[in-house]
């Protein structure tokens, strides 16, 4: 029987990247960015070192650049036939999703899954 998924170690690599991408999104969002207490805090004026991060990913939602970086990153991966670039398209398309930018996060979270599971059945070209 002839084998019809070539994994290779990068794709491995991938799987954790794009674990490590869309699990880092979602628990800093519900750490914080959701709770209520942390706008408060960031408001103070001595404010907690996780205000900085926290204020730049809210930039970065309201300027949809999550949305725009999966985008990016899965048309790379989908007209350069790149593993490890689909892996990343996808886990920057659902912290995109996580981030409220959904509409261009999911489609280069498409991008880079097709991308990714045409190299793994060998159907690139």
């Amino acid at each position: 029987m002839r084998k019809n998924i070539d994994w290779r170690v990068i794709d491995g690599w991938g799987v954790g990247l794009a674990v490590l991408l869309a699990g880092g999104a979602f628990a800093f969002r519900q750490l914080a960015i959701a709770p209520r207490a942390t706008v408060g805090m960031c408001a103070a004026p001595h404010a907690p070192a996780f205000c900085v991060p926290r204020h730049w990913v809210l930039l970065g939602q309201y300027y949809g650049v999550f949305g725009w970086a999966a985008l990016a990153v899965g048309l790379l991966a989908f007209f350069g036939a790149s593993r490890l670039a689909g892996a990343l398209a996808l886990g920057l398309g659902i912290a995109a999703v996580v981030n409220y930018d959904g509409t261009l996060g999911i489609v280069g979270a498409a991008l880079g899954l097709a991308a990714w599971l045409s190299g793994l059945t060998r159907r690139t070209g």
